[in-house]
């Protein structure tokens, strides 16, 4: 008899073992978070573009933010998938990357612009790519926008970017870019979060900058689709534009013209905006900087980076309309080998490079 008990007993305790390890996975896990710090600079505007989330890495997160705060810089941009709040479907919500990362990055004082996009497998086609988003899911969407906004706005996290350069057939789903489709997006995600948190910063843009490529089919001109957003009365539902701004191969004071690729290409962005009535909004780089790759026929030599770097956050004092400039990248966790690496401040296992000591030289008061 007492064998015969053995068994559903066993059962119940395996399932209970396996229960428990199920949810122990899910629950949030205890943060090591270091003391409340401040950053120290001669530059507010001063920003850097993170690469954090989807690390997992607690200790690699907490060691990058320090660098950015002992860097002086005030604002990091970071990407916050949507693909990983809600991998399986709209019903539920995991936080546990999104927390770290915001948590750790509060306690280094800074100021977090949030870019909220990468579709999960639920809301879209079969054999799309993560960034496919058919407008059946635009609620989904704002729904995961709002829910973000309405967790972390509290926590000081107001700034939150609409997509990413949506002006790309690669961001938007290997399809043609499509202004109105952008904007009905916007219509849809601007109300969701305003009626949550009021006082979130809707920013939408980060654009591709450049003239149009393959009659506008790989990338539409990001003049002409700005001015296409306006066409489709999306002004009304955003709070500020997102800028990438890169050098190229010009110094930052290099005049802009609407064929070039510089960082001065924002005045043309700005002008823009005025003429379609919306003045008193402010623009924010997102990406921008410039490549030091030896091999890279885009790049430039290593110590006109250094110096032309310094030079984009000092030009950028002079725009009162400017929220921050924020540089791609601060560093990644791998290397790729290759002219990628070449655009970080610091190397994969936190070596600074010398674009990191020159900034930060820049920035101490």
């Amino acid at each position: 008899m007492a064998r015969k008990l053995a068994a559903p007993g066993l059962s119940i305790a395996l399932f209970a073992l396996v229960l428990a390890q199920f949810v122990s996975l899910r629950l949030p896990r205890p943060l090591t978070l270091p003391p409340q710090q401040v950053v120290a600079t001669r530059n507010p505007l001063v920003g850097v573009h993170t690469r954090l989330t989807g690390v997992g890495d607690e200790g690699y997160v907490r060691r990058t933010l320090e660098q950015v705060r002992e860097l002086g810089s005030p604002w990091i941009v970071e990407l916050f998938p949507w693909a990983y709040v809600q991998p399986r479907s709209r019903y539920g919500y995991d936080w546990a990357g999104a927390d770290m990362v915001i948590a750790h990055a509060r306690r280094q004082g800074l100021t977090i612009v949030a870019r909220l996009d990468l579709v999960p497998a639920w809301a879209r086609p079969p054999g799309s790519t993560d960034r496919h988003l058919d407008p059946e899911h635009y609620a989904d969407y704002a729904a995961f926008v709002a829910a973000f906004a309405a967790r972390y706005g509290p926590l000081g996290v107001r700034h939150l970017v609409i997509w990413n350069e949506p002006n790309l057939s690669f961001e938007w789903g290997e399809r043609p870019p499509d202004p109105g489709a952008y904007a009905a997006l916007l219509k849809v995600v601007y109300p969701a979060v305003k009626a949550v948190a009021p006082d979130a910063i809707v920013i939408a843009g980060a654009l591709s900058p450049g003239s149009s490529l393959d009659g506008g089919r790989t990338r539409m001109d990001d003049m002409q689709y700005l001015a296409s957003l306006y066409d489709a009365e999306a002004g009304p539902f955003f709070d500020m534009w997102a800028v990438h701004a890169y050098g190229g191969q010009e110094p930052p004071g290099a005049a802009p013209a609407p064929e070039k690729v510089n960082f001065r290409r924002i005045e043309l962005v700005r002008a823009l905006m005025d003429r379609s009535g919306d003045a008193g909004k402010p623009i924010i780089v997102t990406e921008g900087g410039y490549n030091d790759h030896p091999r890279w026929s885009a790049a430039v030599r290593p110590a006109d980076r250094i110096r032309w770097t310094i030079a984009t956050y000092e030009q950028a004092r002079r725009y009162p309309w400017l929220e921050a400039v924020a540089l791609w990248q601060f560093s990644t966790p791998f290397s790729t080998r290759s002219y990628p690496d070449a655009w970080n401040f610091v190397a994969p296992d936190g070596t600074p490079r010398a674009i990191y000591h020159a900034v930060r030289e820049y920035t101490q008061p």
